[in-house]
């Protein structure tokens, strides 16, 4: 089990409660933040406790995790030098996040129970967690998140798609879908080509 799968089962659990959430995966700890509540809770692997990551995640504000999985704080308000359009202040926290350079906004809408993974300032992959069996594809899904999930477009296959907040993707999995994933396909089909 790696960290984006079990962030990402972390948040399908979350959605089934219809709450939001917010987790951010950070390289190094470059994104400011103030804490809402006490940091009574020590630091812990998330793959390994993912119920209490759970537990941290349903409070209001953000859990930030390292790239090596580890718990760093939660319960904390990201500053926001940026609005994300047509969404709340969770999804502008996520937002600015993203901004810094190696970290990862995972972000749950509690409205539309869509988790949207955000990197450079821009959504990457967008999960409907009403998707039905979308938690057996929790690996799968993590793999393309990777970008090493790539081969599955030739036994899957890929459509495209625009979605209502006028963001064109790619999907490769029902529910799930691939923002900028065109280079994906690109380069997947060259490598066929040769």
């Amino acid at each position: 089990m790696n960290l984006n799968e079990e962030i990402i089962k972390v948040l399908l659990k979350v959605a089934k409660r219809g709450e939001g959430a917010l987790i951010i995966v950070a390289e190094t700890p470059n994104v400011k933040y103030k804490p809402l509540v006490e940091q009574n809770v020590p630091a812990f692997d998330v793959v390994k406790n993912p119920k209490l990551l759970e537990s941290l995640a349903l409070m209001d504000g953000a859990v930030i995790v390292s790239a090596n999985g580890i718990m760093v704080a939660y319960g904390v308000k990201i500053e926001s030098k940026s609005v994300m359009k047509n969404f709340g202040t969770r999804h502008s926290a996520a937002f600015s996040a993203s901004k810094n350079k190696g970290v990862t906004s995972y972000v749950l809408s509690e409205e539309d129970r869509k988790i949207r993974v955000l990197k450079e300032g821009k959504i990457v992959m967008q999960i409907d967690t009403l998707e039905k069996g979308i938690e057996k594809k929790v690996s799968e899904i993590s793999r393309i998140l990777e970008g090493v999930g790539v081969g599955t477009l030739g036994t899957i296959g890929a459509g495209i798609l625009a979605t209502s907040v006028g963001f064109a993707g790619i999907t490769f999995i029902p529910g799930v879908i691939v923002f900028g994933g065109a280079y994906y396909l690109i380069k997947k089909l060259r490598e066929k080509g040769n």
